[in-house]
């Protein structure tokens, strides 16, 4: 759970430590150093700051969690299980800041990855059930809420959806 510069500077002691082990002829040490320096490197693309991210995201502290986010090199080389959580932030972010055009294509994004359950993927639903009848759009309301009812388990998301329900009748 380290930020980019703390990933910068561990791979950069393994960088070192399998260049003076092999100048000291310690081949194993050497590969062993390399090895993680490697692994360092392929979870900085795979897993960036998601995690950290997350953490400051949960505790409300939004803006820390975007400055983290925006340390992201690429979204798409994240791993799966992380593109979710990428985009699902970034759109809850966008919301706060009242920019609903991102916010509906990130929780577009967010829609097609994993996320941490059924019920999480129906809050993303919810979502974008609620940005589709900002519009006004009848019909994508809809279909993002049948989807949403399938996947509500909690009672506090089965009850929002039926408030979105009543709102999109009585477009």
């Amino acid at each position: 759970m380290y930020n980019s510069k703390g990933r910068y500077a561990l791979m950069a002691v393994f960088a070192i430590a399998s260049v003076v082990c092999l100048f000291y002829d310690q081949y194993q040490l050497a590969a062993i150093a390399g090895f993680l320096f490697a692994f360092v490197l392929w979870s900085h693309f795979k897993h960036s700051s998601i995690l950290l991210a997350s953490k400051h995201f949960k505790n409300g502290d939004h803006t820390r969690a975007e400055k983290l986010l925006n340390e992201v090199p690429n979204a798409d080389r994240l791993a799966r299980n992380r593109r979710g959580y990428y985009e699902f932030m970034r759109a809850n972010i966008a919301l706060k800041k009242e920019d609903y055009e991102a916010a509906e294509h990130h929780f577009q994004i967010a829609s097609r990855f994993p996320l941490g359950g059924k019920n999480d993927k129906a809050f993303v639903m919810i979502h974008l059930a609620n940005l589709a009848l900002r519009k006004k759009d009848k019909v994508r309301s809809s279909a993002y809420l049948e989807k949403a009812k399938e996947l509500a388990v909690t009672p506090k998301a089965l009850d929002i959806i039926s408030k979105i329900e009543k709102e999109v009748n009585s477009l």
